[in-house]
């Protein structure tokens, strides 16, 4: 059975984060971006008024965990996260983005 992210299955999830800490200004969003892609995750992220990051991963399960732990203790070379909130995790039983991309 294919791990291919575009079919539907896989325990395929969906879950939203916020990073906290020194994440802005340190090429957070970039890096988010590539590791997301790199564990052929689909998503968004984006900075806040709040000097947090946000966002959202989906694909396959055992990948977004990956991805959380990713982003809660390496994040950008430069980043000092102290604190990874992830909320709305679900099961989807198909993904509902594509590609990952930077959000303004």
């Amino acid at each position: 059975m294919s791990e291919d992210t575009g079919l539907r299955g896989s325990n395929l999830c969906s879950v939203d984060f916020e990073i906290y800490g020194h994440v802005q200004g340190v090429c957070f969003r970039m890096y988010t971006e590539r590791e997301g892609l790199s564990l052929g995750l689909v998503g968004w992220v984006k900075n806040t008024n709040r000097g947090t990051v946000v966002g959202q991963v989906q694909g396959p399960q055992q990948q977004v965990n990956e991805m959380k732990v990713w982003l809660s203790k390496e994040g950008s070379p430069s980043s000092r996260i102290t604190r990874a909130v992830f909320k709305n995790e679900k099961d989807i039983p198909k993904l509902e983005l594509s590609g990952f991309s930077t959000r303004f």
